[in-house]
């Protein structure tokens, strides 16, 4: 069927329902008359070209797939020649040099078989010329042998002596002269301005009149001020306020809440207290920055921030009445400089240096402050070594390291220089803070001071702990432990308060 005749079936008009009727007396569903399409010839002459046109681009496109496979069979054709080329070459250069090779092997066996020979000659030889030798010297090899070994040694004794003699002063000079130096450039390097420092602080008045502010009524703004700091006020001298107290951080306390009790104006025993603990919260904060300034001037960072605490509190303590801080700053700079001068391990020193007295602000625990000091640095965790440093500073146990033995020795120059301790007042500190310890020691104290040069213990209890009655034999056992264990030039006057408070708020 032609193209033609096909398009002519497919528009062919179907016959009409209407009129067919199959069975007679049924009623045939028909169907509404169905349009006509006409189709003219111009449109089966368009159709017909279309699908010669489509024809065509069906065979270019096959003819250009074809010239494309064709063309990649050729290129993989080339390149495989190629690689088989290469590959035979690679080949014929391999058996080339593996032939070189054996060639080679053969040449180094015959050499080594020639060799051979001509060592065992030369052995024979050697025998022949040995055998010869003993027999006209009448002694064998070995005998030969110890007397040269002898006759040199004996030759060479004195000598040898006489050297290692003069080695061994050389060297001591050298090592003398060589440590002196050390030891004077580490103190140069390490050394701090000192200033000393005593137990009173003073605070300049405008107005005289405001001492009768300071005492209040019947004195009862001073008791409770002094009662609160655990210090000694002294108002007799004109124009000026003495703060004695040998505890440096009382101290201050007692003067920066008088400073600013005395510039707010409003003096009274619940304002007293209000502004003494604000200011121990503001001293603290002063420690710690204290404390990492210390680090920071050492470039030790990363500690512990209670470690950086302990560390602070050296701005406000002092050994023998050398400031804790000066003592630290400088023993730690002489440490690294003999540390560097050495070789031993700086970061060692520096640290043992840093942390080696950090027991002695440790108030809460027993103890000598080597000990205190190496069990709180084990509860934070601080390598062995550094707490070898601590606890050998003091030629308490043998020392383990260099870097222990450069601790001790920075410790001892700084100090036993001229100037930089002096004995009395390490044993008036030691002195009262033994008389407040026994004081603290006794079930329901809360506080304790001591005061006017250890001539009062002012003791301050727990008023539901200890009753009116157990305040008397407090302080009798008291006085008597303190006639037993303290030696105290005088009298020592023991005062135990005991106060109540209860407070309602009306809203």
């Amino acid at each position: 069927m032609s193209f033609i005749g096909s398009l002519k079936g497919i528009f062919k008009t179907p016959s009409s329902p209407q009129t067919d009727k199959t069975r007679v007396g049924k009623k045939v569903k028909s169907y509404p008359p169905q349009k006509k399409i006409v189709v003219s010839a111009k449109d089966i002459v368009r159709a017909e070209v279309r699908a010669k046109e489509i024809i065509l681009e069906a065979k270019d496109e096959a003819f250009r797939i074809k010239t494309k496979a064709s063309e990649e069979v050729r290129k993989l054709s080339e390149e495989a020649f190629k690689t088989k080329e290469r590959i035979g070459q690679r080949e014929a250069e391999i058996d080339r040099k593996t032939g070189a090779l054996e060639e080679r092997e053969k040449l180094l066996f015959e050499k080594n078989k020639g060799l051979d020979q001509n060592l065992s000659e030369l052995e024979k030889i050697k025998k022949q010329q040995l055998a010869k030798l003993e027999r006209a010297a009448g002694l064998t090899r070995e005998e030969a042998k110890k007397l040269i070994l002898k006759a040199v040694e004996k030759k060479s004794t004195s000598e040898i002596g006489k050297l290692i003699k003069e080695a061994e002063e050389k060297a001591k000079e050298e090592a003398g002269a060589k440590a002196k130096e050390i030891l004077v450039e580490a103190m140069y390097r390490g050394a701090t301005d000192y200033v000393s420092e005593y137990t009173v602080s003073t605070i300049k008045l405008k107005d005289e009149d405001m001492k009768g502010r300071i005492i209040g009524r019947e004195g009862r703004n001073i008791r409770t001020f002094e009662k609160t700091t655990g210090v000694d006020v002294d108002l007799d001298e004109e124009g000026v306020i003495r703060i004695s107290c040998f505890d440096p951080v009382r101290r201050e306390i007692a003067k920066v809440a008088l400073e600013k009790l005395l510039s707010d104006g409003r003096i009274q025993p619940a304002r007293i207290e209000e502004v003494v603990e604000k200011t121990k919260e503001d001293i603290e904060i002063i420690i710690f920055k204290a404390g990492e300034d210390l680090c920071h001037n050492l470039k030790v960072y990363n500690l512990p921030r209670t470690a950086i605490e302990m560390l602070g509190r050296f701005k406000y303590r002092f050994s023998y009445g050398q400031s804790m801080i000066s003592h630290t700053l400088e023993e730690t700079k002489i440490g690294i400089a003999l540390a560097q001068e050495v070789g031993a391990d700086v970061n060692v020193v520096r640290l043992g240096c840093l942390l080696h007295d950090i027991g002695k602000v440790i108030t809460d625990e027993e103890g000598s402050h080597v000990q205190l000091g190496v069990d709180f640095l084990r509860k934070h965790n601080m390598p062995k070594e550094i707490l070898d440093c601590v606890s050998q500073h003091h030629e308490d146990e043998p020392f383990s390291s260099k870097e222990s033995v450069l601790v001790y020795i920075a410790d001892a120059i700084s100090g036993s220089r001229p100037g930089a301790r002096y004995e009395d007042y390490g044993e008036y500190v030691e002195r009262l803070e033994k008389l407040e310890s026994l004081a603290k020691s006794f079930k329901g104290v809360k506080e304790a001071y001591a005061i006017q040069a250890g001539r009062e213990v002012r003791v301050i209890v727990d008023p539901d702990k200890l009753k009116e009655m157990a305040m008397i034999k407090l302080s009798a056992d008291l006085r008597d432990k303190i006639k037993k264990e303290v030696v105290v030039p005088g009298q020592v006057r023991v005062t135990v308060i005991r106060e109540k408070r209860i407070v309602e708020v009306v809203k």
